[in-house]
């Protein structure tokens, strides 16, 4: 029998140029001063200043807040919302990768509701909408342009925050390929695989459905296309473009299906050592997919069938070998370093598996896993 179910997603232009239309959008709002959300390294690529152009260009004037880390800060987000009503803000434009777009919805969170960004972690606790926002993404994998999801790191207790609500859908998603050849080969390889990571947890999570799949699908497939391709031809915008559809089908595939063990982990990892976030789901997806794989083992070969790895008829086999497939991957993507590298000592990995199974991904897992397990898997990659 059909369930009934929902699934949110923002309005979409995608090709070469569409950032140019951020200001047509902010006006189509009714905005009189937009609030630009950026970072410094967006901001010296030039397109922080193409999108106060375009806002200008429409009669919207903008204020910039780069002060944005690539782990976004609670204090940052603080920060922002003061900056945003100082200068008698209407609107959000986010430009950058996740870091930006999340710190931007953390601004509107404060904004709207007046009280502490923190104070929203978890599942529909947002009870206002947040100020319009369109997004101009810069990156290829976050997919924070598209999800329910913000992300924002409490600095107190060295863990990231997971704030998940369809608040949180922007208005507009900008995909221009264009931005993406800016990316270094370090970030084009963290959230190439971030993509990845969305895509393969989305489609095994206990609340996947048809659309999720079929989204799931495509994105593993693109990845498995245009990856490994746009890492050695940066500038090529058919490959940069093929990534920009990879992460906006992978990102509809979680933000209604979620996530699971993957994302858990890296979130309490990323706190911890303040690490790409793209990494250290690099990292931990191939120890999590194996020790998963007998949860959906039909769902972990069909995904390994569309990466182009075939799998041997044991399931115990199949595991590990869709465990070195994906570790290949991540080696041929440039990522090599482990949680020793990453400044994790052993004492803190009983922490993190803590700080992960009370992360809100957790609840989608295809298999339910203990604090021994988590801290296993946390070993396997130290």
């Amino acid at each position: 029998m059909p369930q009934l179910r929902k699934f949110v997603a923002p309005e979409l232009v995608i090709g070469p140029g569409a950032s140019a239309l951020a200001g047509r959008y902010a006006a189509n709002f009714g905005a009189r001063r937009a609030l630009v959300v950026s970072d410094a390294g967006v901001t010296a690529c030039g397109w922080t200043q193409k999108v106060v152009g375009s806002l200008q260009e429409t009669g919207v004037q903008a204020a910039v807040f780069s002060a944005v880390s690539p782990n976004p800060r609670s204090a940052e987000v603080l920060a922002g919302a003061a900056f945003y009503r100082d200068h008698n803000c209407d609107v959000l434009v986010a430009v950058g990768g996740g870091s930006a777009i999340d710190c931007a919805k953390g601004i509107g969170i404060a904004v709207a509701e007046g009280r502490p960004v923190l104070e929203f972690e978890g599942v529909d606790k947002i009870g206002v909408p947040i100020p319009p926002l369109v997004c101009v993404p810069t990156t290829s994998g976050s997919a924070a342009d598209v999800s329910q999801f913000a992300i924002v790191l409490d600095e107190k207790r060295c863990r990231k925050v997971a704030i998940v609500s369809k608040m949180l859908v922007p208005d507009v998603s900008l995909l221009d390929p264009e931005t993406l050849t800016t990316m270094t080969s370090a970030v084009s390889a963290y959230t190439g695989l971030d993509a990845l990571t969305h895509a393969v947890e989305a489609y095994v999570s206990n609340a996947h459905f048809s659309l999720t799949d079929m989204m799931a699908l495509e994105a593993i497939e693109r990845v498995k296309r245009y990856f490994l391709p746009s890492l050695a031809e940066p500038f090529n915008i058919e490959h940069r473009q093929g990534m920009m559809l990879a992460s906006l089908n992978a990102g509809m595939a979680f933000s209604n299906a979620i996530l699971g063990a993957v994302h858990a982990m890296a979130h309490s990892l990323g706190g911890a050592a303040d690490a790409p976030h793209g990494e250290c789901n690099a990292l931990l997806l191939g120890p999590v997919v194996e020790r998963n794989f007998s949860a959906e083992p039909a769902r972990y070969r069909e995904i390994a069938r569309r990466l182009g790895l075939h799998l041997p008829a044991s399931d115990q086999k199949a595991a590990g070998a869709l465990c070195a497939g994906l570790e290949e991957l991540r080696r041929q993507a440039g990522l090599v370093r482990n949680l020793r590298d990453l400044g994790i000592s052993r004492s803190q990995l009983r922490r993190m598996a803590e700080n992960a199974l009370a992360d809100p991904c957790m609840a989608t897992n295809p298999r339910r896993l203990s604090i021994g397990e988590v801290v296993q898997l946390y070993e396997q990659v130290f």
